[in-house]
């Protein structure tokens, strides 16, 4: 199995930063794709930021130029440097990996989550 463990959560006033962190562990092959994905009460769940493997990144209209994606291929960690935060950024923050893992002699890919972390910005 593959735990992701998220940290860096809080209360922040409006302007400032957090950074959170996303740590995976566990049996697999190798980490593929790496995102941070939002939920506000009421709303959906929304792609924030995404990484790949290699580096590439994509980011959603609302965070680009304020929110940072990268990750530590050898610590197996993603990281989501937030600035500049608006109260509209209030939402519980979750990370996910694709996975590869071997079952006998074939490698499947699988997406995982993490458990969630709050981020409240205050106006």
């Amino acid at each position: 199995q593959v735990q992701l463990v998220e940290s860096g959560g809080g209360l922040v006033q409006a302007g400032g930063s957090l950074r959170l962190s996303c740590a995976a562990s566990g049996s697999f092959f190798s980490i593929n794709a790496m995102a941070w994905y939002r939920q506000a009460p009421g709303k959906q769940r929304e792609l924030v930021a995404g990484i790949t493997s290699g580096g590439d990144t994509n980011y959603a209209d609302s965070v680009k130029g304020r929110f940072t994606i990268s990750r530590d291929n050898a610590k197996n960690t993603v990281y989501l440097q937030m600035n500049n935060l608006k109260p509209e950024d209030t939402a519980v923050y979750y990370c996910s990996a694709d996975v590869s893992r071997l079952v006998l002699t074939s490698k499947y890919e699988y997406r995982y989550w993490g458990q969630g972390t709050q981020v409240t910005v205050s106006s």
